[in-house]
C-alpha cells in the first residue's frame, strides 16, 4: 500500500505596526490556501520582506483581522520585526539611504 503525499496549503499572515496609533502589531491580511498566496505576491510586489515561520503563522491565523497581537506572541513577532528592520536599513545603506539611527541626522525623515 502506497502513500500520497499531499503538497501542504500555503498560510499567510501580513502584520503592521504603527505606533503610537497601535500598541502592538496588528493583523492587517490573513488567509490559507490562493488568499494566502494572493497575500504573499502583493507582498512581494510591493517590495515587502516576508519571513518564513509556520509555527508563529498558525498561532496568528487565530487572531481577527485588525486584532491586535497579544503579549504571548511578542517575543517572537519581535524577533521577526528586528529582522526585517535590520533589512530595510540595510537596503537604505547600501543605496546612499539615510538610516534610522544616523547620528549625523536627528531629523524624523527618510
Amino acid at each position: 500500500m502506497g502513500y500520497k503525499r499531499v503538497p501542504r496549503q500555503p498560510y499567510a499572515v501580513a502584520l503592521e505596526y504603527a505606533p503610537p496609533q497601535y500598541v502592538s502589531p496588528r493583523v492587517t491580511a490573513r488567509g490559507r490556501g490562493e488568499l494566502a498566496e494572493r497575500i504573499i505576491r502583493e507582498a512581494q510586489q510591493a517590495g515587502v520582506p516576508i519571513e518564513e515561520n509556520r509555527d508563529l503563522v498558525e498561532l496568528l491565523l487565530q487572531l481577527d483581522l485588525n486584532e491586535c497581537i497579544p503579549p504571548d506572541l511578542y517575543q517572537a513577532v519581535a524577533e521577526i520585526l528586528v529582522f526585517i528592520y535590520g533589512l530595510n536599513e540595510q537596503w537604505k545603506a547600501e543605496r546612499g539611504l539615510r538610516c534610522r539611527h544616523d547620528p549625523q541626522n536627528s531629523s524624523d525623515e527618510y
